[in-house]
């Protein structure tokens, strides 16, 4: 017996009603007979023509096949996570020591896991946007920089998406790099976008299409969004010199195009975060309000903790705070607030400034070792007797490299030497290692000849 207060007559059970005298009858409307009786069940509600099965994910189903793959030099390519030499995990020792510091005294001196803001942690909101667009930035020092913490890039893109939606409506237009980070289609297509691309990548030099970008710029209708990656662009490692930067910067603003910048890897492409970060700032001294999508899986490698920050450039002060006031709406529904474990170690490692040269020197290592792989990987394609022109293996930045290998090349090395990438041919480099990298210069040399 539990001494709850007695249902109103509206909800109580229909399988039994109460006479007058106070004794339960079998109510006139109760359950079929043959559910009563024999257990059978109504049809299921979701049937495979309302639901049918999704397709599986390419990079999980590419990681199932390697987990179970049982040769000795298997080699897998297509996760984009970072690796050490010895291909283990790598946690920066900047991070370990921040996380360490916040679990022993606390965030601020206090031990406590309330709530954030809709917003997150000031703290690490104000520490992104000058870690992105520089101590310096005038749109900073003029109060016309607002920024939200958000999960990480994928959750920033999202709600960049939903805002260009509400504001500019359902179907307008989306140009995104041919190609692309395969996420970013379904995160603009579910918003109600409608995706487009522009050219970016030429297949016969393996380098940008620059000319093709531009045309496709110019024909653009006027006011259109463009999503540009700052840096290490995801999946070619293909990034736009600064000076073609300028010329991109000039054609988007005689068009008054929107632009949308992702950048998830500021520090861990080139190992100068302020280089990375070039393009980004030079878009903004140029007058561009531009939106901006901040990761810090990478480069600080919190991959779970998915830490992020949106920012977005305002013409003046009170049309930045009508722009947060506006995400604040976004976010609220969608999940409320943002965790604040991950917010907080970054904050504190670019808030001290012992830690902070610590990181920078640690993303340094962490780039550095991805470029020594490049020259290997090309020195071990020469060493094997390749007459193919690799030298985009080490022109190409950022974690990956569009190889130029096609999908039957691809299955191939899979199949005949246990080495595992994504059918368009994206070898994240961080799992090359000094070990492993003569392996892979055979096994693709053999493929390719």
């Amino acid at each position: 017996h539990r001494d709850f207060p007695p249902l109103p007559s509206s909800l109580r059970p229909m399988s039994a009603v109460r006479t007058l005298k106070g004794a339960l009858a079998p109510a006139r409307n109760a359950l079929p007979r043959a559910v009563a009786t024999s257990g059978a069940r109504y049809a299921g509600r979701w049937t495979t023509e309302k639901v049918p099965m999704g397709p599986a994910d390419p990079i999980l189903g590419l990681n199932d096949a390697y987990n179970k793959d049982t040769f000795e030099k298997k080699m897998n390519l297509g996760v984009g996570a970072y690796r050490d030499d010895n291909g283990k995990p790598y946690l920066l020792p900047s991070v370990k020591e921040a996380e360490k510091r916040i679990v022993e005294s606390g965030w601020n001196g206090v031990q406590q896991k309330e709530y954030a803001g809709i917003t997150g942690i000031k703290e690490f909101c104000d520490a992104s946007v000058k870690f992105a667009y520089g101590a310096d930035s005038p749109a900073l020092k003029e109060n016309r920089l607002i920024s939200a913490q958000v999960l990480s890039g994928t959750g920033g893109g999202r709600i960049a998406f939903e805002f260009y939606a509400r504001f500019l409506g359902k179907g307008v237009p989306v140009y995104m790099p041919d190609p692309t980070w395969a996420n970013h289609l379904p995160m603009a297509k579910d918003a109600g976008l409608s995706l487009q691309t522009y050219r970016y990548y030429d297949k016969n030099t393996y380098g940008l299409d620059f000319t093709g970008m531009c045309e496709d710029i110019k024909a653009a209708k006027d006011g259109s969004i463009f999503m540009l990656h700052a840096c290490a662009h995801n999946p070619t490692g293909v990034d736009p010199t600064i000076e073609q930067w300028k010329e991109i910067s000039a054609l988007l603003k005689k068009k008054n195009h929107i632009v949308f910048l992702d950048m998830a890897y500021q520090g861990f492409a080139s190992g100068d975060a302020d280089k990375d970060a070039a393009a980004l700032r030079m878009l903004v001294a140029d007058g561009h309000d531009v939106m901006l999508a901040q990761s810090f899986a990478k480069n600080f490698g919190l991959y779970g903790e998915r830490v992020g920050c949106l920012s977005m450039v305002g013409s003046t002060t009170e049309e930045a705070q009508r722009l947060l006031s506006q995400l604040k709406i976004l976010i609220r529904p969608m999940y409320s607030n943002p965790p604040i474990h991950g917010a907080r170690i970054v904050a504190t490692v670019l808030d001290d400034p012992v830690l902070n040269k610590q990181w920078y020197a640690e993303c340094k290592g962490m780039a550095d070792r991805i470029i020594e792989m490049r020259t290997a990987l090309k020195d071990g394609l020469a060493k094997e007797g390749s007459t193919r022109n690799w030298d985009h293996v080490v022109d190409q930045i950022g974690m990956f490299c569009f190889s130029g290998m096609t999908p039957e090349q691809v299955e191939k090395l899979k199949t005949e030497y246990h080495i595992y990438m994504t059918k368009n041919g994206r070898i994240s480099m961080a799992g090359i290692t000094t070990k492993n990298v003569g392996y892979l210069a055979h096994a693709m040399h053999a493929v390719t000849k």
